[in-house]
């Protein structure tokens, strides 16, 4: 492994980043990239790392999360978009894609997985001039086993929801160990939230917890604050070690999250939801509209993606 990291990326040391926002369309930027964030959380197969990547914000997302107790006005002020856009993230995604997911679930994950895709570009440039070593091929395809194994595992090895009813101490430490856990979903390019909690059997019992009487139920309002606890202290501690990792070893690191982000591209069409719809058409009529409009959509949002994506390089982001 230590013959594959080259001198420039070992001798490299952590830089101080600049987190300072170039005028309100780069504020209103960060937003967007929380709103996805959000969205990621929600919706299977969508990479809230990977969207950072596509917007140019990854490595300021890293150090300012992993520097914020150190450096806590300068980092908060450049993730207050992004809170803000992932607070209307997960709202949106709830209570928008989810009921759409409802009602035309292949087609919105056909949308969502055009918008990644067409995206892949802004991560596989980072490794197109690099050598390609054995080690970093290696890289490459077990970035993309990992999110596609986890997919698998969730598809046929798990056909139960968890309860969380009649729930003990050990459980809260493991709903704070799962937050954590979500957390370096968001951090790492190519992993879901979604994917893990399903493989948990936890998505759709916490999904539908989400309701008013949520505020009356003391157990289920501990498994949400035991969750966030556990991600807040994920998102503070795996992202510092996620960007002095990156700062030290970026092109190694890259091949790794190239990977990553082509396995979550073939997750979003097989995970547990979209799996349900495939055999529900083969036990019923395969839905050929839905297809149709997925196929569109698709296409839509893979070349509004690739023009991001150009005018993003056109201002050098």
């Amino acid at each position: 492994m230590r013959k594959e990291i080259t001198n420039s990326e070992e001798n490299a040391n952590e830089e101080e980043v600049s987190l300072k926002y170039d005028g309100k369309a780069h504020v209103f930027k960060g937003a967007v990239l929380g709103f996805f964030i959000g969205l990621a959380i929600i919706v299977p197969g969508v990479s809230g790392a990977a969207v950072a990547i596509i917007f140019g914000l990854y490595e300021k997302l890293l150090y300012a999360m992993g520097n914020l107790l150190r450096k806590f006005k300068k980092c908060f002020v450049f993730l207050l978009p992004v809170i803000i856009g992932g607070v209307i993230g997960i709202a949106g995604g709830f209570f928008g894609v989810r009921k759409l997911m409802n009602v035309i679930p292949f087609a919105v994950v056909a949308l969502f997985a055009g918008l990644m895709t067409g995206a892949l570009p802004v991560i596989t440039d980072k490794i197109k001039d690099k050598e390609r070593t054995p080690f970093r091929l290696t890289l490459i395809a077990l970035g993309v086993i990992i999110p596609v194994g986890l997919s698998l595992f969730s598809v046929f090895f798990d056909s139960y929801d968890s309860s969380l009813e009649n729930l003990q101490i050990y459980h809260y430490v493991l709903f704070v160990a799962l937050g954590y856990a979500v957390a370096i979903t968001q951090i790492v390019p190519g992993l879901s939230a979604t994917a893990l909690l399903m493989m948990f059997g936890l998505f759709t019992p916490l999904m539908n917890s989400i309701n008013l009487e949520l505020f009356t139920n003391l157990s289920l309002m501990m498994v949400f604050v035991c969750l966030a606890v556990g991600f807040i202290a994920g998102l503070l501690t795996f992202s510092s070690a996620m960007s002095k990792l990156l700062a030290r070893y970026e092109n190694t690191a890259y091949f790794f999250i190239t990977g990553l982000s082509i396995g979550a591209a073939i997750t979003m069409f097989f995970n547990p939801e979209i799996y349900e719809v495939y055999v529900s058409w083969a036990a019923d009529t395969v839905a050929w509209q839905e297809i149709i409009l997925g196929a569109v959509l698709f296409a839509a949002g893979f070349f509004a993606s690739r023009k991001l994506v150009a005018f993003e390089k056109g201002k050098g982001n």
